[in-house]
């Protein structure tokens, strides 16, 4: 057994480059469960960073000098997030509070349709299991309330951080775009010259990460902005709060369009009831989300994700599970990273064909 085991270490630990990569992980994965939600600031800004090189990219391409091309980048994020904050945030937040205004309303539809099941199923179900079912919903529609009513106290500290992000995340995107050689030089002098795997996660991570992000924000403005053209269009309430929850469902891949879908249809079903208003809103809002999966999807990424969706559903929930919405944003990026990891780990083979290429 101990023959085994040696074997086994000096197979994928006999290299000082595979010792010190499995430090790296381990300590980078402490790091984040323990305080991975202090960095939140500095998630969003790099991601926003890579958003952003991508313009920076295009426009030196186009014969536009770096610094230019970076204030520009800059400016036009500047712009855009000014325009988020001061015409998006608020039409939401107000739709938001006329919602939430609108629960003790629909609650009290739901509860009178509760009230006919006994008579319409009574062939199914008997009365004592009627009784037991209303009795679950109606705790489960008082403990929804409670949440409703404490709402405003509780989300004092969202508000502070998202007061936090405002003023850290610009900051940050600026230093990130401005000093990026000299950070990537930075990091790189923390590691040994000669880390051929490492490099080669890095080519691949490198790629697939930048794609990743800004594939996720082309989809993101797509299906928000035709979620919300098709719900103003149908004269669906609260439009723009659903068209914004449509769009950042593409987060959680297939999870996030499923639990989505029930806010859109309950709104569109307590203003419309079963009608014609209301059958057009389910068909469009399949079609939306039958075009971004078979058409954004594959589109935007398929160079990026070779992954199966039993492993990125696993990724999500694990992930999402460790790190709350930064471990659901990066699940994509952090089983790629596990599969990269996993390809270019140096064995004993490996690491000859490497040495001598």
């Amino acid at each position: 057994m101990k023959q085994v085991l040696n074997r086994w270490l000096g197979r994928y630990f006999g290299n000082e480059e595979a010792v010190l990569l499995a430090v790296m992980l381990v300590a980078s994965l402490a790091l984040m469960a323990t305080i991975g939600g202090f960095l939140g600031p500095v998630f969003a800004a790099l991601i926003l960073s890579f958003l952003l090189q991508g313009v920076v990219n295009t426009l030196q391409r186009a014969g536009v000098s770096p610094r230019v091309s970076m204030v520009t980048s800059y400016v036009l994020f500047l712009l855009g997030l000014i325009t988020i904050v001061v015409g998006l945030v608020p039409s939401v937040g107000r739709q938001m509070s006329l919602l939430l205004a609108e629960v003790p309303n629909i609650i009290s539809r739901i509860q009178a349709f509760l009230v006919t099941l006994p008579e319409t199923y009574s062939d199914y179900l008997t009365v004592d299991q009627f009784e037991l079912l209303s009795m679950r919903i109606s705790e489960e529609i008082a403990n929804m309330a409670e949440q409703i009513l404490t709402f405003s106290i509780s989300s004092f500290p969202s508000l502070l951080a998202v007061a936090i992000y405002l003023l850290l995340v610009p900051v940050l995107v600026f230093f990130m775009l401005k000093d990026r050689e000299k950070l990537f030089t930075f990091v790189a002098d923390l590691l040994p010259r000669k880390r051929p795997v490492m490099n080669i996660i890095w080519s691949e991570m490198n790629v697939q990460f930048a794609n990743y992000v800004r594939g996720k924000a082309i989809e993101i403005l797509i299906v928000g902005s035709l979620s919300f053209g098709a719900f103003l269009l149908l004269g669906l309430n609260y439009a723009a709060l659903l068209a914004l929850l449509v769009g950042l469902s593409v987060l959680i891949p297939y999870i996030g369009a499923s639990v989505v879908t029930l806010p859109v249809l309950l709104v569109g079903y307590m203003q419309w009831g079963y009608s014609a208003e209301f059958l057009w809103l389910f068909f469009t809002y399949g079609v939306i989300q039958f075009f971004d999966g078979n058409v954004l999807v594959p589109l935007l990424f398929s160079e990026v994700v070779n992954l199966h969706p039993i492993a990125i559903i696993v990724a999500v929930l694990l992930f999402g599970g460790i790190w709350g919405f930064w471990g659901v944003f990066f699940a994509i990026p952090l089983a790629t990273l596990v599969k990269a990891v996993f390809n270019a780990w140096p064995d004993g083979s490996a690491v000859e064909d490497i040495s001598e290429g």
